[in-house]
């Protein structure tokens, strides 16, 4: 079986109901949206968007299908850009620290873009390695247990 095309679906709890990977993707795209576009409940700035992107963004890969697939290419073309560039082989791991630093460190006067960059660094982690793996397994092992709930 192809992990990627393999649905997740987290346990039946008493208070979630059944919740999926896909599910819990949903809604962090949502919240993220919601959040862009402009909403009476949830208001960003350049932290929350970078973060709530990450989290979209390793949820999303961990989703797998489409959801998989929509965070993929949004990570190419940063990850192409920093990867493409004459500094030499920067590895996965230095995309990852490059896509956080781009994320977190600028200062944006639209929050599209660090929510993009953040997107693309949660694509990325889980494919870097190290610690970046740690934090993607982690944040996967955290929606399991919200599934439980």
């Amino acid at each position: 079986m192809n992990p990627e095309t393999t649905t997740v679906v987290l346990a039946a709890g008493p208070v979630l109901g059944s919740v999926g990977m896909s599910g819990l993707t949903l809604t962090t795209g949502i919240t993220l949206l919601a959040g862009l576009r402009g909403s009476d409940r949830i208001s960003l700035d350049r932290d929350k968007a970078g973060g709530i992107g990450i989290a979209f963004g390793t949820l999303a890969i961990a989703a797998g299908s489409m959801w998989g697939d929509v965070a993929k290419g949004v990570a190419q073309v940063p990850t192409s850009l920093i990867q493409g560039s004459a500094v030499g082989d920067v590895g996965l791991g230095g995309v990852a620290l490059a896509l956080t630093a781009c994320t977190f460190v600028f200062k944006w006067k639209r929050l599209i873009w660090p929510a993009l960059l953040g997107i693309s660094a949660g694509a990325i982690y889980a494919q870097a390695g190290g610690i970046w793996a740690i934090g993607s397994t982690l944040a996967v092992k955290l929606a399991g247990v919200l599934g439980a709930l």
